[in-house]
C-alpha cells in the first residue's frame, strides 16, 4: 500500500471510530492508553517548568556548559515534582511537564514550583559561580494550571506518547513562557484552592505572595504572579 493510500486510511479511521474513555483514579501511564480511540479523563493540576533564555545561553556558551545547566535544572525540577507527589509526563528540551492529581493537587504543584525557584537560587546558581568564572544567571518559569484532561496516546507502533488535551496543559504552558521577573505563574482557579500555606508567607500567617494580573492575551483571564521562593526543600 502506497504511504497516501495508508495514511488516507489511518485519518479516516481516527475520525470515523467511535471513542472509549473512562475515568482514572491515578495518572495515566504508556501503557495505561492504546493507540485506538481510547482515553482516560482525569481532573489533574499541571505544572510546566522552562529554563528562560535557553537561545541565549546554547548561541553565547559552549554545549558542555548549557548541557551542565540544562541537566542540573532539570534534575532539581524533576526529584522536587515527584517529591511532592507529581508524575513527570514529558521532557521537551529545557522543560518538563508534571500532572498532580487528588485534594491538594493545587498546593502540591504551587509548593514544588516554588521550591524550583528556592532551588535555581540557592543551589544551581552557587554551584555555577564556584565552578565557573561566568557572566550566566539563570532563570526560569513554572506555569501552573487545574482543569479536567482528556489523555489519549498519539503517534505509531513504536514511536508514540501520551497528549494532555485540557485547558491546565496548554495554559501551564503558555504560562511558563511569560516574564521571568516572577519565576511563577498560576491561574485564578489554581489560587483560589490554595492552602494557606501556599497563599501567604510565614507557613500561611504573613504577607499574601502572589500579585493578581489581567492576562489579556487570553481573554482577560485572572492570574497571578510570584517571586517568592519556598523556604526550605
Amino acid at each position: 500500500m502506497a504511504l497516501q493510500d495508508d495514511l488516507t486510511q489511518e485519518v479516516t479511521g481516527i475520525f470515523g471510530a467511535a471513542w472509549s474513555s473512562r475515568d482514572g483514579l491515578v495518572v495515566p501511564s504508556d501503557t495505561s492508553v492504546t493507540l485506538g480511540n481510547d482515553a482516560v479523563k482525569i481532573a489533574a493540576t499541571v505544572l510546566y517548568a522552562d529554563l528562560a533564555d535557553s537561545t541565549i545561553l546554547v548561541d553565547n556558551f559552549r554545549p558542555a556548559f548549557a548541557a551542565e545547566v540544562y541537566k542540573s535544572f532539570l534534575h532539581c525540577a524533576s526529584k522536587i515534582i515527584k517529591a511532592e507527589g507529581g508524575a513527570i509526563t514529558a521532557f521537551d528540551g529545557d522543560r518538563v511537564m508534571a500532572v498532580f492529581i487528588g485534594d491538594s493537587k493545587n498546593t502540591s504543584a504551587v509548593r514544588a514550583a516554588l521550591k524550583i525557584n528556592t532551588a535555581r537560587i540557592h543551589i544551581i546558581q552557587p554551584a555555577i559561580n564556584r565552578q565557573y568564572n561566568t557572566s550566566f544567571v539563570m532563570n526560569h518559569v513554572c506555569g501552573v494550571d487545574t482543569s479536567s484532561l482528556f489523555v489519549a496516546k498519539t503517534g505509531v507502533r513504536g514511536s508514540n506518547d501520551l497528549v494532555w488535551v485540557g485547558r491546565a496543559a496548554n495554559y501551564a504552558a503558555k504560562l511558563a513562557a511569560l516574564d521571568h521577573s516572577f519565576p511563577t505563574w498560576i491561574t485564578g482557579d489554581v489560587y483560589e484552592m490554595l492552602a494557606k500555606e501556599a497563599k501567604f508567607a510565614g507557613g500561611g500567617s504573613g504577607e499574601n505572595m502572589w500579585e493578581p494580573r489581567t492576562w489579556t492575551a487570553m481573554n482577560g483571564l485572572r492570574i497571578y504572579r510570584s517571586t517568592y521562593k519556598w523556604t526550605a526543600i
